[in-house]
């Protein structure tokens, strides 16, 4: 067979098409190489605008902030425990240092949620402590909450909040149940009340882990126990209320078997 004749052998060549042998593919690679420089150089640029404008510029500063949810503290005692840093880049500003700051200062601060407002502000949103308990002292009163925690000291009990007395019985003590862990019971006890039974309830007794009282309204008494089955114990309480009106000494220490009783 006659083999290929010069117009085939030269379609054959590289670059043939293009009439340039061997300089398309080439020509290909470096177009699309330069686009990628153009397109990284603009990235580079537009990235350290907004690094600039984040950290470099005034326009995104903080200069303002924001408390809310303060019932007793004041907006301004919040605001001057943060300690934000005003005039900073907002985009810098420690979130965990300013609630860790709020918390240290003020022991009436539950928690705080600090997050930022685009573009100047802080904003601080707080939860107080509320007191379910008070311990008289001299003439003063410590506030608890409902976790047990003391957090402030009064010069008088709100209204409404029962007296905590906590008359712990030396031989009664144990490594196992401290002051704290007693007076996290007591706390617990109190938030287990029914709404009623909390609003009459004037004062509650700690003798020992197993030994918490009520006084109510009246002159009614109430023996608990121990801090362990709260819910039973209210319920069973509740009824003993509605079913014995004119007793004045209940005992839910065992609330499957409560009893009233009248002097």
């Amino acid at each position: 067979m006659a083999g290929p004749t010069a117009a085939e052998r030269d379609a054959r060549q590289p670059g043939a098409e293009s009439g340039h042998p061997g300089g398309g593919e080439d020509e290909g690679r470096r177009i699309p190489l330069r686009r990628l420089i153009v397109v990284l150089a603009a990235v580079a640029v537009v990235l350290g605008f907004v690094l600039w404008l984040l950290y470099g510029s005034s326009w995104l500063s903080l200069t303002r902030v924001r408390v809310s949810g303060t019932a007793v503290l004041t907006p301004r005692q919040v605001a001057d425990a943060a300690r934000a840093p005003l005039g900073s880049p907002l985009a810098s500003l420690d979130t965990g240092a300013v609630e860790a700051r709020v918390e240290r200062a003020l022991p009436r601060v539950d928690s705080v949620d600090v997050s930022r407002s685009w573009p100047h502000t802080v904003e601080l949103k707080v939860t107080e402590r509320k007191p379910v308990l008070v311990i008289k002292k001299g003439a003063e009163f410590t506030e608890v909450d409902a976790k047990g925690v003391r957090f402030d000291t009064v010069g008088k009990a709100p209204t409404g909040v029962p007296l905590l007395e906590l008359a712990i019985d030396p031989k009664a003590a144990s490594p196992r149940f401290p002051a704290t862990r007693l007076l996290r019971e007591a706390a617990a006890v109190r938030a287990a009340l029914p709404a009623e039974v909390g609003r009459a309830t004037r004062s509650l007794e700690v003798r020992s882990y197993d030994s918490v009282s009520l006084k109510l309204a009246g002159g009614r008494t109430v023996m608990w126990g121990s801090g362990e089955d709260n819910g039973s114990k209210a319920r069973a309480l509740s009824a003993l209320l509605k079913a014995a009106p004119n007793a004045d000494h209940f005992d839910v220490s065992a609330p499957s078997a409560p009893a009233a009783s009248a002097s």
